[in-house]
């Protein structure tokens, strides 16, 4: 290859990179907008995040509040949530750098069939945490604080030494002792972010299955036969994500496997229009298809 070849085809290159490197810039630059953003009125997302808490703790007749054990642990909590708030607030201004790189690249059928995911992929998300932050998290912290209400009363015995009788030491009005819930900002904060990033990542099922729809490596009748090993691996995530109560699992299983219905008849859609093309185009075989065939 001569040395003007070799120029040539590094020409493009470098633009690719410069376009990557200009995306990549304001992407960046969105995100640390977003997040000062979201800094500014961080107190009050705290509040949003952890109202399901203060709500159970007003029930429970105890003070609506939580503590935080370091000088320090306060502002990283504030600026955590900034963070995580001010990446999905950037986040439709980082998509829209994303499609300009990668759209030059598409064939036009590509591009129509890429652009949903876009939008539906961080809206199923927005469902997802929805969905944790009004049903599941204040079950899931109302099975947690009010545990304490179910376990055997704590009781300290000591042994006099004069007379070698039992003394039974106590706290309360009712003569056992007390526990009261002194939750920390942080770890409060952690479980209640696992939730929400746990129920987001669930809620993008119809996604993934759609895109594994087009590349052909699923079928419609293909997820309807391992509908009785979908539903033992969606128990058994329920049993993991979520609190050992009844009655959250039974939610996120309910929600994960209507999503996973839906995704069957996305797929099932998907072969549908792909099955038209085919005719349209005159390649259309049933032998192709065989068994897994749309009905």
């Amino acid at each position: 290859m001569s040395e003007e070849e070799v120029n040539a085809s590094a020409a493009p290159l470098v633009e690719h990179l410069a376009e990557l490197r200009t995306r990549l810039i304001r992407s960046v630059l969105a995100f640390v907008v977003g997040m000062l953003i979201c800094f500014s009125f961080s107190e009050t997302l705290l509040d949003f995040l952890v109202d399901p808490i203060a709500e159970i703790l007003r029930t429970r007749g105890q003070d609506p509040q939580l503590i935080f054990t370091a000088p320090q642990e306060k502002f990283f909590v504030l600026f955590r949530i900034s963070v995580v708030m001010g990446l999905g607030l950037s986040f439709p201004v980082i998509a829209h750098q994303l499609w300009r790189f990668v759209a030059p690249g598409l064939y036009r059928n590509e591009k129509r069939a890429f652009l949903p995911f876009i939008i539906a992929s961080p809206a199923l998300f927005l469902a997802g945490a929805a969905f944790t932050h009004y049903i599941v998290t204040p079950l899931a912290m109302n099975f947690f604080i009010g545990f304490s209400d179910v376990i055997p009363t704590i009781t300290e015995i000591l042994s006099n030494s004069s007379g070698g009788t039992v003394t039974t030491v106590t706290e309360g009005s009712d003569g056992e002792l007390s526990t009261v819930f002194l939750g920390s900002v942080r770890e409060s904060l952690d479980i209640t972010l696992m939730f929400i990033f746990a129920f987001g990542v669930c809620f993008q099922l119809p996604v993934l299955m759609t895109l594994l729809g087009m590349a052909e490596l699923v079928t419609a009748v293909g997820m309807k036969r391992m509908r009785k090993y979908a539903v033992v691996g969606i128990l058994c995530l329920a049993a993991v994500i979520t609190p050992p109560d009844v009655i959250t699992q039974v939610i996120l299983f309910v929600a994960v496997y209507a999503l996973y219905e839906v995704s069957i008849q996305l797929v099932s859609l998907v072969e549908r229009r792909r099955i038209a093309r085919l005719k349209a185009m005159g390649l259309y075989d049933d032998d192709d298809f065989g068994d897994e065939r749309v009905s």
